[in-house]
């Protein structure tokens, strides 16, 4: 049997289509499913749109919050950034307590700290200590984060004082820009949360301009620079690819395919 030319573009455009969909509370487990549906109803109660929503769990998060879930919401920023209520930013990060569905919106690196010294768990080991600090890292990531970076904690480097009163280490950025989120933990002689230091040096790297529509471009040297960038920004300019794929002319959508070829291919 022969299939059509237009089926199979429909195929190939449905496949990517649902590639480029963000995460949403559909694809979440279902206990995790109520808390971010709390949260879309706080962000409709602001004016606020529906943003890419993101399970926080990895990097000691569960562990040291097994009550709550960290619901993160973020919006697109390139190429046009999303206009925002006050109070929210390009990301933003939301504890829900599990058991009252409860919504803590934590904004900014104060809130987090004063988050951590209500319910983390009291440091007893130097793997409570680094469970903590991986938490620390992971969550304090989407202060900085604009939905291009992608953050590595290094674990394995995390360094506890023998008395177990700090506990220091670093995220490092993979993917995105460069540089790193290093912070140092103070605990009390409970084994609470005292202080939390924290120091950026954060770089970014190519983000979506216009690159999309210049594969096609009679400057060989502008196609060039244009699929670099692409090819660098990797799987985290999905949605902006596929809005300019939608959008673009039969010869300008192959040439998309081919650069989202390589880009699926590398799995970055």
């Amino acid at each position: 049997m022969k299939t059509s030319f237009v089926s199979i573009q429909l195929t190939i455009l449905a496949g990517l289509f649902l590639t480029a969909l963000p995460a949403t509370a559909q694809e979440l487990p279902p206990d995790v499913q109520k808390s971010a549906a709390a949260v879309r109803e706080q962000l409709a109660k602001m004016g606020a749109r529906e943003g890419q929503i993101v399970h926080q769990s990895g990097g000691g998060v569960a562990t040291t919050f097994p009550n709550h879930h960290m619901i993160v919401v973020r919006y697109r920023q390139f190429p046009v950034a999303f206009a925002l209520p006050e109070g929210l930013r390009a990301s933003n990060l939301f504890a829900v307590d599990g058991r009252t569905w409860k919504i803590e919106h934590l904004k900014d690196f104060k809130a987090l700290e004063a988050f951590f010294r209500a319910n983390q768990p009291p440091v007893k080991s130097d793997t409570d200590a680094r469970a903590i600090l991986a938490a620390w890292l992971t969550l304090a990531q989407e202060f900085h984060q604009d939905g291009m970076l992608k953050f590595d904690v290094l674990e394995k480097e995390f360094t506890v004082a023998d008395d177990r009163s700090k506990a220091g280490g670093r995220a490092v950025v993979m993917q995105g820009g460069n540089g790193e989120l290093a912070a140092e933990l103070t605990f009390d002689k409970d084994g609470k949360l005292a202080t939390a230091v924290e120091k950026a040096s954060l770089r970014q790297g190519p983000r979506p301009i216009c690159q999309a529509t210049k594969l096609l471009d009679a400057d060989p040297i502008v196609r060039r620079i244009a699929e670099q960038d692409l090819i660098i920004m990797g799987l985290s300019a999905r949605d902006y690819i596929m809005e300019q794929r939608r959008l673009a002319a039969p010869d300008l959508r192959r040439a998309i395919d081919r650069v989202w070829e390589r880009i699926e291919k590398n799995g970055w």
